[in-house]
């Protein structure tokens, strides 16, 4: 997995009926675009994630899932 700043992560629902949580990467703390990542979300709420296989990095030009 690689991102760049802007990208999105995508952490789909584990459960039916929760949604996927969509955060921007605001920082990249691994080495060429590895993670961890730092990430903001809608409602201002920032963390700093290993992203699981539960998880996609979204390009500001791919569309969303």
């Amino acid at each position: 997995m690689r991102a760049t700043e802007g990208d999105q992560l995508v952490q789909h629902g584990r459960i039916v009926g929760q949604h996927d949580k969509v955060g921007e990467i605001t920082q990249v703390l691994g080495e060429n675009g590895t993670p961890p990542y730092r990430v903001r979300f809608a409602d201002g709420h920032e963390a700093v994630m290993s992203p699981g296989p539960d998880c996609v990095v979204k390009h500001p030009t791919e569309p969303m899932p």
